[in-house]
């Protein structure tokens, strides 16, 4: 049995060395064709790879498709403002355009061309200023003082139309056009103690946007309570790019609010800026972005919350004021930071600016100021008597602070706490900037010498200050006795301020000539002056102008050069005749 075994095993493997040989023919023949298709597909795949790269050469390379090319590399760099086309309310592909002829074409560039390099203008800015239908008709007064209506763009948004009087239509033509949100209603607010006009105010960018003013490259949000230099406005967002996404702005003054809302959000009562493209792109996401915050207590925070949610950052600065204050904002004012002044806010809750005048009329003569000279409005410069041990601060257009002692730099330049914060703190630590305690001491105490008139000689500004009493003047003879106050009896300041050039942070004098005088009535005494505005002199005093001149003054000299600058301050000083 084992040997039948072994020989039915044997005759069972025997073929199989042949069968193997046989497998591995039959393989090879499968294998020759297909590695034949292989090759032939390579060389085709090649062969069109070759064929394609020239087409795609004598394309790129062919004199019409250069022009074609860099036409449409000239499009895509032209700025969104200066595509007409792309605002216009009938759509464009309504009306085809006509062929294309290579005058036509040479004309579109250049206007493109003409477009992009021109400067930034007030008229490439649209503003608009949230206001109450309750409010507008006094805070209307406000907006004149800075609206041009033959240069400037925008609206008031109001809730509901607002009742004019008849006698008031003339005026009309010298605001904004008013205008009525849309209803909110259908958005959820949810905040206990804030109100749903914030929804309101926080759509003012899109219906600005939506209105598809051409050529409009920023938008300025605002109040009707603020008041714009336009000015320096222009001159300020010129600096910036206006096809990217930017949100310009300021912070409050009030350490709180900016720790209740965001210290990195704009406050709008100060302004924003907004370019275009933010523009467009929060009109698109705006609304439903405010379903998402119904908690928000008001305006600015929802248009922050969904800036943010774009991934734009604030650029701050510090030329536009929140003005989250009350009371007096003489130490504002005085010591404004080395920045282009551009708002201010809550003008109806601080004192009036100049003393004497009405908040109304006191914003009449800052805005007069400010309209004259807008760069160097506010700017300070600071010198010193060293024989006398006198500190001269002006702040053009606003006031001059003589300090009846050498007072550095570095302390003038923060902040006198004269004011409170919006919520009633008044302690150094409640500010988000530099500030300092006022004076206990009457005997260092500054004598104030506050704007009464201002005008223009040719390049120069030329601003009478008269003297501030205060009550504890007598007080302050008697307790500082045997030192009197600075410059005593001296009734009126004379400042000379130089216009600034781009550049006048690092190289320019702000003011130029100081003159300081008083009424005397002792006549025939000389004095050498040639730029004294005696029509100013005149009209502040109540006298005839013929009555103001160089023989009802005494003698000048020169008392101080400012050497903690850059720049040289020429200061004279003129005293009264024995």
């Amino acid at each position: 049995m084992m040997m039948k075994n072994s020989n039915i095993k044997t005759l069972s493997t025997s073929p199989m060395p042949h069968h193997h040989h046989f497998e591995r023919s039959r393989s090879r023949s499968r294998l020759r064709p297909w590695r034949r298709s292989r090759i032939g597909t390579a060389a085709v795949a090649v062969a069109a790879l070759l064929l394609s790269t020239t087409a795609w050469f004598s394309l790129v390379f062919s004199g019409t498709t250069t022009d074609c090319w860099r036409r449409f590399k000239n499009w895509e760099a032209v700025p969104h403002s200066s595509l007409h086309w792309a605002w216009n309310n009938q759509s464009f592909v309504s009306s085809p355009p006509p062929p294309p002829t290579q005058s036509r074409n040479r004309s579109l560039s250049e206007t493109e061309k003409q477009d992009e390099e021109e400067d930034l203008s007030l008229k490439h800015i649209v503003f608009g200023i949230a206001g109450s239908s309750q409010l507008w008709t006094r805070r209307k007064d406000f907006v004149k003082l800075w609206w041009r209506p033959a240069e400037m763009r925008g609206h008031v948004w109001l809730e509901e139309e607002a009742e004019e009087a008849a006698a008031d239509n003339g005026s009309l033509l010298l605001l904004p056009p008013v205008m009525v949100s849309e209803d909110i209603s259908r958005f959820r607010y949810t905040n206990p103690t804030g109100h749903p006009s914030g929804l309101r105010i926080s759509r003012i960018i899109t219906e600005c946007f939506r209105l598809g003013l051409p050529n409009a490259r920023w938008y300025v949000l605002g109040d009707d309570d603020t008041i714009f230099n336009v000015d320096n406005l222009v001159a300020l967002l010129h600096k910036y790019d206006p096809s990217q996404m930017v949100y310009i702005g300021s912070p409050s003054e009030s350490h709180s609010a900016n720790t209740y809302f965001s210290h990195s959000m704009a406050f709008g009562g100060g302004g924003i800026a907004i370019s275009h493209p933010l523009a467009e792109a929060l009109s698109s996401i705006l609304d439903d972005c405010l379903d998402r915050y119904p908690k928000l207590y008001g305006s600015d925070d929802r248009l922050h919350a969904c800036i943010s949610e774009l991934g734009v950052p604030l650029t701050r600065e510090p030329g536009f004021h929140q003005w989250d204050i009350r009371g007096s904002a003489h130490g504002i004012l005085s010591s404004h930071p080395v920045a282009p002044f551009v708002s201010i806010h809550h003008v109806e809750a601080v004192d009036p600016i100049y003393p004497g005048l009405s908040s109304l009329d006191s914003l009449k003569l800052f805005t007069k100021a400010m309209r004259l000279d807008p760069a160097s409005f506010l700017q300070r410069s600071i010198c010193y008597d060293r024989p006398r041990r006198l500190t001269f601060s002006v702040s053009l257009g606003y006031v001059v602070q003589v300090f009846p002692n050498i007072v550095v730099p570095r302390e003038l330049e923060r902040s006198e706490v004269t004011y409170t914060a919006w919520n009633k703190i008044r302690q150094r630590n409640e500010f988000d900037f530099d500030t300092r305690d006022p004076y206990t001491s009457l005997c260092k105490k500054p004598t104030l010498f506050f704007l009464k008139h201002v005008s223009k000689q040719g390049n120069a500004t030329l601003g009478l200050y008269a003297r501030a009493t205060p009550r504890d003047d007598f007080k302050r003879r008697v307790l500082c006795f045997p030192r009197s106050p600075p410059l005593h009896g001296l009734k009126y300041i004379q400042v000379m301020g130089n216009s600034l050039t781009k550049n006048w942070h690092l190289m320019n004098p702000l003011v130029s000539v100081l003159y300081l005088y008083d009424v005397v009535n002792s006549p025939g005494v000389t004095a050498d002056i040639t730029h004294m505005d005696t029509g100013a002199v005149a009209e502040v005093l109540g006298l005839d102008p013929r009555e103001v001149n160089v023989d009802n003054f005494a003698s000048c000299h020169k008392i101080c050069k400012n050497e903690f600058s850059t720049s040289t301050i020429q200061t004279l000083l003129m005293q009264p005749s024995k």
